[in-house]
C-alpha cells in the first residue's frame, strides 16, 4: 500500500538554519531517499516552496482566490514523500528514519493513499 508522509515544520525555524546545517540535514535525508529507492519503495518526493509563494482557493457560496496560505498554524506543510509499505508500522518506521535524519522540531503525518486513475472510470473505458 502507498503511504504519504507529510513533513511539517516552522518555515521560520528552517529559514534560520545555517548553510552548513542545511546541507548536512539534506545529506542525511538523501541517504534515506537513496535507501528507499534501492528498495523500490520510493514514490514522488517534493519540497514545497515557502507559503509566501502560495495561493489559496477558499470554497463557499462564492469561490475566492487569495494570495498566501493564511493557515492559522505554527507549522507549515514543507513537503511530502509517497512510499510503498506493507503496513502502517513500516510507514511509521520510515517516518522515524526521516525524523532522525532531520532532528529538531516538526512533525510527520502518515496517511494511506487511495490511488485514483481517471482512465479506470466507466465513462473512460472503451465499449466492448
Amino acid at each position: 500500500m502507498l503511504y504519504a508522509i507529510l513533513c511539517y515544520n516552522s518555515e521560520e525555524a528552517i529559514g534560520a538554519w545555517s548553510k552548513d546545517y542545511h546541507d548536512e540535514t539534506m545529506a542525511r535525508l538523501y541517504a534515506v531517499n537513496d535507501k528507499l529507492a534501492r528498495q523500490g519503495r520510493l514514490g514522488p518526493v517534493a519540497r514545497l516552496l515557502p507559503t509566501t509563494a502560495a495561493t489559496t482557493l477558499r470554497k463557499g457560496r462564492e469561490e475566492m482566490v487569495i494570495d498566501g496560505p493564511f493557515a492559522e498554524t505554527k507549522e507549515q506543510l514543507l513537503g511530502f514523500y509517497v512510499i510503498d509499505c506493507t503496513s502502517l508500522e513500516e510507514a511509521l518506521d520510515t517516518a522515524k528514519e526521516l525524523a532522525k535524519a532531520n532532528p529538531g522540531t516538526g512533525s510527520y503525518e502518515i496517511r494511506p493513499v487511495a490511488e485514483f486513475h481517471p482512465s479506470q472510470l466507466p465513462e473512460n473505458k472503451p465499449a466492448t
